[in-house]
């Protein structure tokens, strides 16, 4: 299994908010660049990088941050935040994401990310799948529309979508373990997707479970960043 360590940025700074909520915001680090420099260092190769000014402003906000972790390190960065429109696509891929995760506007625009995969292919184009009550939460997590998850991830697999990053907002940075559950059901409807579990992961042994599990992967932020587990501890699962 994979493990991919997530930075969230607002104001250049690196934070976690609680289930989503921009109110219930923590800062840890002022230099993303220096906490994506330690990631590297350690054997990581992965990294989630979320603008959440981007996703609340619908369009990037944080791309020289983006550029600097691209510039300074090898890490395959995975972006998402604001990415609305193929300009901005565009800039992101230019300022050295490899992959773009692709979460409000895949609900809202499926004609424009379906050009985006045909254009780029299904491997640039994560899915993002935020999910409340297995409905479909946008716009930062702020709004919950009314498609179902299951719907939804069926009418990306059917246009050659691989991998998805599937978060339960109400366990995200609660460090009360992930979505057990859900992540079964999805890997039994969908075996053919790679499943990035995502939220609520309070340490090693989550990870472990997860991977017993058969996950493509998971993404580590909260617990990571209140130590409640280590870079080895990552690098061990």
């Amino acid at each position: 299994m994979i493990i991919i360590p997530a930075i969230d940025i607002i104001s250049g700074k690196v934070v976690r908010l609680t289930k989503g909520d921009y109110d219930q915001k923590t800062e840890y680090e002022d230099q993303p660049l220096l906490v994506a420099q330690a990631f590297e260092k350690a054997g990581l190769k992965r990294l989630h990088l979320v603008d959440l000014e981007g996703a609340k402003a619908q369009k990037p906000v944080n791309l020289a941050v983006l550029n600097s972790i691209s510039t300074h390190t090898k890490l395959v960065v995975d972006f998402g935040g604001g990415v609305k429109s193929t300009e901005a696509l565009a800039s992101v891929f230019a300022n050295g994401a490899q992959q773009v995760t692709a979460g409000s506007i895949a609900v809202k625009d499926k004609a424009l990310v379906t050009q985006w995969i045909k254009a780029y292919g299904p491997k640039k184009i994560i899915l993002g799948a935020d999910v409340k009550d297995e409905q479909i939460a946008v716009h930062g997590w702020q709004e919950r529309s009314e498609i179902n998850l299951f719907d939804f991830l069926d009418e990306y697999c059917r246009l050659g979508v691989e991998e998805v990053i599937c978060t339960d907002v109400g366990k995200d940075g609660m460090l009360q373990g992930p979505a057990f559950g859900l992540y079964e059901r999805i890997q039994k409807a969908f075996p053919q997707l790679k499943l990035i579990a995502s939220g609520g992961v309070s340490g090693k042994k989550d990870l472990e479970e997860l991977k017993s599990m058969g996950l493509y992967g998971a993404i580590v932020g909260k617990a990571y960043y209140e130590g409640r587990i280590t870079l080895k501890e990552l690098l061990d699962i």
